[in-house]
């Protein structure tokens, strides 16, 4: 499936299957045990000792993440600051969550992959082609991304939890990164998806505007063709909302968590107290908050991108139809063409999460929060050492 001609190399970046299309993510998903499955011909089938061993790694990662909420919370031995508090609850939090979703929605998740499968083997193998590099790249320097942030975090942490149960940290972070992966592939299949019904379309258009003395023929073969189009386009917006139910909670604690992180890392590592409030441009060279502020800007900027290139090719289809309804003149082909106007109408064929759109409008959303917040971190800072300043001078005045 990988090799070429001769047969000595393996090539990844030719994909002419959905199974070939996501290797990479299958492959590095079953090295962490998340990948409980098994493909035969195409045909996803729940694996038994995958399951186990999914299992065995969901409680290991609960109980490691509760021992972390508690050793911050009621132990009593680590002392940090508020903010400092705050940001390690919300990530301990978060990997709890998305390992449980990830786990309970195991099985949705199959008959999604077994269904995206199905419905984009009619696709032509060059958009598998084309969307294979895009896939592929991202998939494997994407993860070796995520190992080095997290050697680079080893490095400059300073364990205040042990090392073992901060190694172990790192694995919530490489689950995140494949579910996120996951969820950009199948949204990338489904918009060639949406590619293929409109160049489909524009096809009918043009052997609709071809002059031909065979109309009791063409029409039919039309007619017939229009109708497949709609079933498939009905099948794939079903999909669509499929991979939103799947996929929103998910989507919403990447959302929340990529806030929290860019606020309270460019808070930690920027604003500074030293007798006034100072911005510390020096810190902003740090390794790992450069490589943090990367990872979430690149995470959460590809996911929207990609929602939002998905959504504007289904709305291409609408326009579509409507110019292949002004060139025919057939009274049956004119109705069906009614009817799938109508149907698109009705399949809000939006990626989102609980109701949230995930499109552009996102991106300018989440810049006005992270300044919002970082105003509010920076008001609270100021009072709080002011209250320090009135202090120590009543303190001397008493004196």
């Amino acid at each position: 499936m990988f090799r070429t001609r001769k047969g000595r190399r393996w090539r990844l970046f030719n994909a002419t299957d959905f199974q070939s299309l996501m290797y990479p993510n299958f492959i590095l998903s079953k090295i962490l045990g998340i990948f409980p499955y098994k493909i035969k011909i195409s045909i996803f089938e729940a694996s038994k000792p995958h399951y186990i061993l999914w299992t065995i790694v969901f409680c290991a990662v609960c109980v490691h993440q509760l021992t972390l909420l508690y050793k911050l919370n009621f132990s009593g031995r680590i002392k940090i600051d508020v903010p400092k508090t705050i940001t390690l609850n919300f990530s301990f939090i978060y990997g709890l969550f998305i390992t449980v979703a990830t786990y309970i929605s195991s099985g949705s998740r199959m008959r999604l992959l077994q269904t995206i499968s199905d419905i984009s083997s009619k696709l032509p193998q060059q958009y598998y082609q084309k969307i294979s590099k895009l896939i592929h790249a991202k998939d494997i320097f994407g993860f070796f991304f995520v190992l080095c942030m997290g050697i680079t975090y080893m490095k400059n942490s300073d364990m205040i939890f042990g090392i073992p149960l901060e190694m172990l940290r790192g694995y919530t972070t490489f689950l995140a990164f494949q579910m996120d992966m996951l969820y950009v592939n199948c949204v990338c299949v489904l918009k060639a998806c949406f590619k293929e019904i409109n160049n489909n379309l524009k096809n009918l258009l043009v052997m609709n505007n071809i002059p031909s003395l065979y109309h009791q023929q063409r029409y039919p073969f039309l007619l017939k063709k229009l109708k497949s189009l709609k079933k498939q386009y009905l099948v794939i917006s079903d999909t669509v909302q499929m991979l939103n139910v799947i996929f929103s909670p998910q989507l919403l604690a990447i959302i929340i968590l990529s806030l929290k992180k860019i606020i309270f890392h460019v808070y930690f590592y920027v604003v500074q107290w030293q007798g006034r409030l100072t911005f510390n441009l020096d810190n902003i060279y740090n390794t790992y908050f450069i490589m943090i502020i990367l990872y979430n800007f690149i995470r959460i900027t590809l996911i929207v991108w990609v929602c939002e290139t998905g959504k504007n090719q289904a709305i291409k289809i609408r326009t579509t139809i409507h110019d292949v309804l002004n060139s025919t003149n057939d009274v049956q082909i004119k109705n069906e063409l009614h009817l799938f106007s109508l149907q698109i109408f009705h399949c809000k064929n939006i990626f989102s999460a609980k109701g949230f759109a995930v499109d552009a409008t996102l991106i300018t959303t989440m810049a006005s929060i992270v300044i919002t917040y970082l105003l509010i971190l920076i008001q609270f800072l100021i009072i709080s050492h002011s209250c320090d300043e009135k202090n120590t001078i009543h303190y001397t005045q008493f004196n």
